[in-house]
């Protein structure tokens, strides 16, 4: 998988003065980790996840999560496990007889409902080594240590080590009097079994239930203060630079709204759309705003703010969008340049002359963009992320 592979030989030239490189499920995890960009979870029910992956379906699509939790009724959960089994099987045949490198294919993870589920699944643990992972949703210190000892186990004689995607959603996580406690106790099992933890993700949706509350297409989730204010202690105590830990966004739940449900107006500049794309950047910002897709927008920048790298997703129309707005800026990429230049001490203007780079306290920020430059690649000085919407 490689990020915007799509664009021919010349665009690429044209947009980046880096491109992205190649990723797939055994590149080393301190870029894997970073490479999750936009993910599409999917009911593992679907009849078409083999076709959708062999003809790529949605070519900008990096990673994508095989659902047999919240997405599947009850009474259809043994339905859902066998066509997970037959979709996994017949990807690993095309990649047997070549039909299809593993090169190819975007990161694919598989959603489990339960450690019971899951130990289940692995006696035919053969037919999922071309998975980058797992996801455990309502990963918490009671079921942490099973989920993980489990996936241990499994990576014994894999040729790549499979990964884990825990799920930070239930009560003991949102719950004041029992968050602090719960998370410590999480960062003990997570370090126990770190060489696993590829990416711990937030689970928005439901703890917004757990609170009888639905965001409307007018509010971020970090407008809603009860979830910010808990992604805030996910963050501090996950994102500190010494861990090494790396935390993806919540869900946007919308997709093609009408304008008329609008409260607020739109926070979308007109200006970036009309000097990278003139008449047709208008075009496209107003269809943007016709789809309330500038909510999205705004939040996947929000969660860059907070340090937060790549955000689920539940429309492929939401793939390009995430995915251009993590591509580094020509000026993110040579201040980290600038920073972390051995012969460099101290604090100094930035060669574009609008900030002070120091040193100390800028090296781990700076480690994150090279990070994210090898994976989304760095824009030429006159491109940005609406060159690539």
């Amino acid at each position: 998988m490689k990020f915007f592979n799509d664009l021919s030989a010349m665009q690429k030239r044209d947009i980046f003065y880096k491109e992205p490189n190649n990723i797939i499920n055994s590149t080393p995890k301190e870029f894997l980790s970073y490479s999750l960009g936009a993910t599409l979870y999917m009911p593992a029910l679907r009849e078409d996840i083999v076709d959708l992956i062999l003809s790529h379906k949605y070519e900008r699509l990096s990673s994508m999560v095989l659902c047999l939790e919240d997405s599947i009724p009850e009474d259809r959960v043994e339905e859902a496990e066998q066509n997970l089994k037959m979709v996994c099987r017949k990807i690993k045949q095309n990649i047997e007889e070549d039909k299809i490198s593993e090169e190819d294919l975007p990161l694919i993870f598989v959603r489990v409902r339960s450690t019971d589920q899951f130990k289940r699944l692995l006696e035919e643990k053969n037919i999922f080594e071309f998975l980058t992972g797992f996801s455990f949703p309502k990963f918490d210190s009671n079921n942490g240590e099973k989920y993980l000892s489990i996936l241990k186990s499994f990576n014994d004689g894999m040729r790549h080590t499979l990964y884990a995607m825990p799920i930070l959603e239930s009560k003991p996580i949102i719950y004041k009097e029992s968050r602090i406690d719960e998370l410590l106790n999480i960062k003990e099992v997570f370090e126990k079994y770190k060489e696993y933890i590829l990416n711990i993700r937030i689970g928005g949706t439901d703890f917004l239930g757990l609170y009888s509350i639905r965001r409307s297409i007018d509010n971020s989730i970090y407008d809603i203060r009860i979830v910010s204010d808990c992604i805030c202690d996910i963050l501090n105590l996950f994102l500190r630079a010494e861990d090494e830990y790396v935390v993806s966004g919540p869900v946007w739940e919308y997709f093609n709204s009408s304008p008329d449900s609008r409260v607020l107006k739109s926070q979308l500049r007109k200006s970036p759309f009309i000097e990278h794309l003139g008449e047709s950047g208008e075009l496209k910002r107003k269809n943007y705003l016709e789809k309330c897709i500038d909510g999205l927008i705004k939040e996947v920048i929000l969660d860059k703010a907070n340090g937060i790298i790549g955000k689920t997703i539940i429309h492929p129309s939401h793939i390009s969008i995430v995915n251009a707005l993590y591509v580094v800026t020509k000026e993110e990429y040579e201040d980290a340049l600038a920073i972390l230049d051995t012969n460099r001490k101290g604090a100094y203007k930035s060669k574009y002359n609008n900030k002070m780079n120091e040193v100390n306290p800028h090296t781990n920020w700076a480690n994150k963009i090279l990070k994210r430059a090898y994976v989304y690649g760095v824009f030429n000085d006159d491109k940005s992320y609406v060159d690539l919407f």
